[in-house]
């Protein structure tokens, strides 16, 4: 039976399960090998490799938004195209995706490489730190392609249902990482450029093991090279499709600097140290919610594809529920074992006092996060893609940006770490609304179906 058939016919419950423990497990495991990554440079090279890397991660999110625009997009559109059974149109939509990365990742990579001191000044990089930053930065910009290709179109591989195959992808690429960490840092004495090496290095092999899949059409899909010609409107449909997680990626790489300045300026570099370690965990929590819409993700958009709205109904209530449930629990680790978790990343007692205060209260209304990724998600994954971005700019750009850039000026350094709780709290009760509507007319639409089905004629 055709993988993608059984999102249309198999019970949510199990198909939710059966597609978001393994992208959960996976995710985890990736994001680890950051945490992993963090921990060897602290460690390995101090506190000055841990600004380092907290300045150039901005150009890295931007990096990892542009594949997610392409990844994301194109896997949605996948999703839909296999709900209406048109494989040539969701193979189609593949190639458009695969040229599209190959053109823009050259092309910016190149750009950035030319520009890459001004580019890491701008990210608040001093003359003590800039040496660190640029050595990291040059060999992740190097390798960038095979990043792109390697999750960008794994994407593709989950919206065909083939969620084990997206799972090995990540799992080669974050196991493969955390080997060579430990050796190209402190064995081979590389330092922060080893940290760099180990990650491009584990992507290369991630994107060949993408390529070889789609080539030998191992899956549902197969990539053709009569695919690979640019259609305007794919093209620009992926883009649409696409761009709320772009714009929340992007968003969040240019939080990242106005926050880091506001942390210069009131906390100092070992400020800017502790606050590496807290997006880091924070990555980490939030790992359990994006796999668990990972998973979701094809089914609603296949089921919403196919018209079966009662599935994309039920599908929505199950990922928020359980997406809240791992926030709440987050919350409470974080919250408990705050100081543990800093001591994780180095020695220094002012860092890990410093460190421990401030993730306490960033990460205060964790419980609710889970919650409105789930609400912005969900609307990307049925192709309304003006709802998602404008959720996925509130937490990161319509609310966070004016209250990290006005509460500091009051508060100090205490008003950067209050500024990412009150945003959450706000985007969490615009996208309740946003929900509750959209519930609304999916069960209008449902009412309609059964309606016309009872009816005759």
């Amino acid at each position: 039976m055709d993988k993608s058939k059984a999102m249309g016919t198999e019970k949510v419950s199990s198909l939710l399960w059966k597609f978001s423990v393994p992208a959960i497990f996976a995710m985890l495991v990736n994001a680890l090998y950051n945490v992993v990554d963090s921990i060897f440079v602290g460690r390995g090279v101090g506190e000055i490799g841990l600004t380092a890397v907290t300045i150039a991660f901005p150009l890295m999110m931007v990096l990892m938004a542009v594949g997610m625009l392409l990844g994301m997009g194109s896997a949605t559109l996948i999703s839909i195209r296999l709900g209406e059974n048109n494989k040539k149109a969701a193979e189609l939509i593949l190639g458009n995706a695969f040229a599209l990365i190959l053109i823009l990742v050259i092309t910016l990579t190149a750009g950035a490489l030319f520009f890459l001191d001004p580019i890491l000044i701008i990210l608040g990089a001093t003359p003590e730190v800039l040496p660190y930053a640029r050595d990291f930065s040059q060999i992740i910009l190097g390798g960038s392609l095979f990043m792109h290709i390697a999750f960008g179109m794994n994407g593709a591989i989950r919206a065909q249902g083939d969620q084990k195959t997206a799972v090995k992808t990540m799992l080669i690429s974050a196991v493969l990482n955390m080997i060579l960490n430990p050796l190209f840092i402190v064995g081979f004495h590389l330092g922060i450029r080893g940290s760099a090496l180990a990650t491009v290095v584990a992507q290369a092999v991630a994107a060949i093991w993408v390529l070889v899949y789609f080539v030998r059409g191992m899956g549902t899909l197969k990539l053709n090279r009569q695919c690979f010609g640019l259609k305007a409107d794919i093209a620009l449909s992926i883009v649409k499709i696409g761009m709320p997680m772009f714009l929340m990626q992007f968003t969040n790489s240019l939080v990242m600097v106005i926050v880091n300045y506001q942390i210069m300026a009131h906390g100092g570099q070992i400020a800017i140290a502790a606050y590496g370690v807290i997006n880091r965990v924070f990555m980490l929590t939030l790992m359990p919610v994006l796999g668990i819409m990972q998973g979701a993700q094809p089914i609603i958009g296949y089921n919403f594809g196919a018209k079966q709205f009662s599935r994309v109904l039920t599908t929505l209530k199950l990922a928020t529920l359980t997406t809240t449930a791992c926030c709440l629990l987050a919350f409470v680790l974080v919250e408990t074992f705050a100081v543990q978790v800093m001591q994780i990343f180095s020695d220094d007692a002012e860092l890990v006092s410093l460190g421990a205060f401030a993730i306490r209260i960033n990460l205060a209304m964790l419980p609710l996060i889970g919650f409105q990724i789930a609400g912005a998600q969900y609307f990307q994954a049925v192709g309304k893609a003006n709802y998602s971005i404008v959720l996925n700019l509130l937490r990161q750009v319509i609310l966070l940006i004016p209250v990290v850039s006005i509460l500091p000026g009051f508060l100090g350094l205490l008003g950067v770490w209050m500024a990412g709780p009150i945003s959450d709290l706000g985007a969490s009760v615009i996208t309740a609304a946003c929900i509750v509507m959209e519930l609304k007319r999916l069960s209008e639409a449902q009412r309609e179906q059964n309606e016309g089905q009872l009816s005759p004629g």
